[in-house]
């Protein structure tokens, strides 16, 4: 996607809509605890500042169902914003109405209009497949929009945590500023040239490393990325519906009865697509889900009244060698319950082998979320190449799907 950047535009003395991905973590005091999603705008953020432009912000933050929300508010963003910035950010205590619109009408260069949250209003998130039948919903939608599509003259879309959804403010105001500039931020630029790069041009050995809990998550990802690997190492309870497949006992380990079928199939895909697709071969079970647990390290199979927590020693070791010669790695989702020892050691060791490779030369991209949480744990984040913003979004460019409110965007 050769999308168009602030780079490639005049903003000076125009106003910038920038749509953000503030959606940071809050203690019950309202206290930021993690502002890494904020810095990571910084470099779009002062570029156009320094350029000259105003800058209007939106964000969502949280889960607040579509309606005013004081703990989901993005207050704490704005004080936040202001200390990084050196200077006093404007809060608008909502994202359109009259006061948004009075405060971004007398903008000035340099000056920085931070909206509250967007998810304040169900519009926002009103799916664009369900506005094709109902008129009410499109009508409701795009008058929501058309507010925030007024307010400037340039749109910038700087949010890959969000460049999977059709959101109104990811896709409908844009879709509004037509004839307007449309471009990408700095962030949602070096995500696409990350992910995107690492799949259609990797250095070989390719290796995936696929974990977490369902096997229905990753099921396009795995059929997308056996035409393009050269290895899939499978972990986490998803390789449980994988056993099944092969007829192998889980016990009452979490198993996918439904997606039982497709698991073989993708294993017989790899087969004729010359992608050695990996599952353990041995595993760390447990009679409970807690810390702690009575456990034993189990091969071919678990036993009834057990459950799988973890891959095990053998499979870390098997795991750790199919990465050594790794030039370009993906990671997505961990291998075991990694929030709980001694079932984190699965995850503790293929995140050292990822930094090993990577110390190596290799290329690793990992899939944010729950692997991107365990190599901070470990202190080995910066050890690997690039680590996405965007847990769900990365998911779904590795399964190939399209990014319609990237699409719609200028081109170079």
């Amino acid at each position: 996607m050769a999308k168009k950047t602030i780079a490639d535009i005049n903003v000076k003395g125009k106003k910038v809509f920038m749509r953000v991905d503030f959606n940071v973590p809050l203690d019950d005091a309202a206290n930021i605890t993690s502002d890494k999603r904020i810095v990571a705008a910084m470099p779009s953020i002062k570029k156009v500042l320094e350029d000259g432009g105003a800058l209007i912000l939106a964000s969502h933050l949280g889960r607040p169902e579509g309606k005013p929300d004081p703990k989901a508010s993005m207050k704490p963003v704005a004080q936040r914003l202001s200390e990084l910035l050196g200077k006093e950010v404007i809060f608008a205590n909502d994202c359109v109405g009259p006061e948004v619109s009075a405060k971004a009408q007398i903008l000035k260069p340099g000056d920085v209009l931070l909206l509250e949250n967007v998810r304040f209003h169900k519009e926002e998130e009103i799916k664009d497949k369900k506005t094709k039948d109902d008129p009410a919903l499109r009508k409701a939608k795009d008058d929501f929009a058309k507010e925030m599509a007024e307010l400037a003259d340039v749109y910038v879309n700087d949010a890959f945590g969000t460049a999977h959804r059709d959101n109104a403010s990811m896709y409908t105001v844009p879709a509004m500023m037509k004839g307007k500039p449309r471009v990408i931020g700095f962030l949602v630029e070096k995500e696409l040239k990350f992910l995107g790069d690492t799949v259609a041009n990797p250095v070989r050995p390719f290796v995936a490393i696929l974990g977490g809990a369902k096997v229905s998550d990753k099921i396009g990802v795995i059929a997308n990325l056996i035409q393009k690997v050269n290895r899939i190492l499978i972990g986490g309870a998803m390789a449980y519906t994988f056993y099944k497949a092969n007829g192998k006992s889980v016990g009452n380990s979490l198993c996918e009865d439904d997606f039982v079928a497709q698991a073989k199939e993708l294993q017989e895909k790899a087969k004729t697509g010359k992608c050695e697709l990996l599952l353990p071969v041995d595993d760390v079970a447990a009679k409970e889900f807690k810390a702690g647990a009575e456990h034993k390290v189990v091969a071919g199979g678990i036993d009834a009244g057990w459950q799988g927590m973890d891959i095990g020693p053998a499979t870390r070791k098997l795991f750790a060698e199919k990465l050594a010669d790794a030039k370009t790695i993906v990671w997505n989702g961990p291998m075991g319950v990694f929030e709980m020892p001694p079932f984190n050691e699965g995850t503790k060791a293929v995140a050292q082998a990822v930094a090993d490779a990577t110390g190596k030369g290799a290329k690793s991209v990992i899939g944010g979320g729950d692997s991107a949480s365990a190599l901070k744990k470990m202190g080995l984040d910066k050890k690997v190449t690039h680590i996405s913003t965007g847990g769900g979004a990365s998911l779904e460019f590795l399964e190939g799907k399209k990014f319609v409110c990237l699409e719609i965007l200028d081109e170079k």
